[in-house]
């Protein structure tokens, strides 16, 4: 049990860390991920509204065959990176989440950019 406690605390001062660098602007917001064991979210927020822009998760009806793997996470960040040109979001800042930005977070952030959103 307490090393379930010290990895979770450990995993949120990552993300504070991260968290006191990293904000979204109107102008630029944070394109943030989180990954569970099943699925996958990615957030687009304007922290100075604290509003979320565009979202997208592998919970959705339309995106519900993804899995939580590398190949589909790019397609995850295609489909949110197509939602923030829509938005007319050109470019964002983007939050790993206190992950590691290899695998799926990386998958997502490339997918994104080959939507064409910047970083």
């Amino acid at each position: 049990m307490n090393r379930i406690v010290e990895k979770n605390r450990k995993a949120a001062r990552r993300k504070a860390h991260i968290r006191k660098r990293v904000s979204g602007t109107p102008e630029r917001p944070r394109m943030t991920v989180f990954r569970s064991n099943l699925h996958m979210y990615v957030q687009v927020i304007d922290d100075t509204q604290g509003r979320t822009l565009v979202s997208a998760s592998t919970v959705e009806a339309d995106l519900k065959g993804l899995k939580n793997c590398v190949a589909d996470a790019a397609k995850l960040g295609e489909t949110v990176g197509k939602r923030c040109l829509d938005k007319n979001i050109q470019s964002v800042v983007f939050d790993r989440n206190g992950y590691i930005y290899h695998g799926i977070v990386k998958a997502i952030a490339d997918g994104a950019r080959s939507a064409g959103v910047k970083f």
